[in-house]
Formats: structure tokens, C-alpha cells, sequence
């Protein structure tokens, strides 16, 4: 696991964790093409990356790498949640670019966790490597 910052396009700071997949040789092999990006439920409400470790680590084991991120306001990030979960769109596209720009996928998939779905679905259409629900 890879701790990073990603920033935003107005100034937070996002908290990143990295999870690659053991070098085992027995990936399916086009795990090592697709990256999981996972969002966690709504901050105001108590969301925060690590309550989605364990699945990042099983995404993980099983060959592909996942990425969980502190949305603004919680855990390490910096900045202010929003009551309408607007400006957390623009944190998963800053985390989506990050992601297709230094991991390199060849597609990236969004799990959003209770209010991080619609979080993540708002995404979708935003960044070209995402994979279409």
C-alpha cells in the first residue's frame, strides 16, 4: 500500500491510498489493466477511505489495483465537504485523472459505497477512462 496527495482543481488536498497486487504471477490477466477506484460514503455522515480497506485489499489480491481517497473534509484531505455532494464529483474526477495519468490503466472502475454511488456515478461521464456504468 501507497499513501499520495492528489489536489483538486480548487485546492483541496486529497488523502490517496494505492493498493498494487502481490506480484504473484497468477493474476487474470487483464486484472493488470484495469484500476478499481472506490469511494466511500458521504463525510458529513462519518465516510472516510479507510472504512473501504478491506475491500481495496481484496480488489488487490485478486489482481488489480484499487485506490480508496479521503473526499474533502475527511480523514487527511483538506478542505470542506458539501451538503450536496458537488464539489466530491470534482474530487473523484481530480482522483480518476491522477489515476489514469500515473497508474496508467487501460480503463478504471468506480465503486461508490452508500453515498459515494451516486458520488461516483455523477463521474462517470467526466473522465474518459472510466469504464460506462
Amino acid at each position: 500500500m501507497e499513501w499520495t496527495t492528489v489536489e483538486t482543481g480548487d485546492g483541496a488536498k486529497l488523502s490517496v491510498r494505492v493498493f498494487k497486487p502481490p506480484a504473484s504471477g497468477e493474476e487474470p490477466e487483464a486484472a493488470g489493466d484495469v484500476a478499481v477506484v472506490l469511494v466511500h460514503p458521504y463525510t458529513i455522515l462519518g465516510g472516510v477511505q479507510g472504512l473501504l480497506r478491506g475491500m481495496a485489499e481484496g480488489v488487490a489480491r485478486r489482481g488489480y489495483t484499487a485506490v480508496t481517497f479521503d473526499m474533502r473534509g475527511a480523514g487527511r484531505s483538506t478542505g470542506r465537504a458539501s451538503l450536496t455532494g458537488s464539489t466530491e464529483v470534482g474530487d473523484v474526477v481530480a482522483v480518476c485523472r491522477w489515476v489514469a495519468e500515473n497508474i496508467n490503466p487501460r480503463g478504471i472502475l468506480l465503486v461508490g459505497s452508500s453515498a459515494g454511488a451516486p458520488i461516483a456515478g455523477s463521474a462517470v461521464d467526466k473522465v474518459d477512462e472510466i469504464f460506462p456504468g
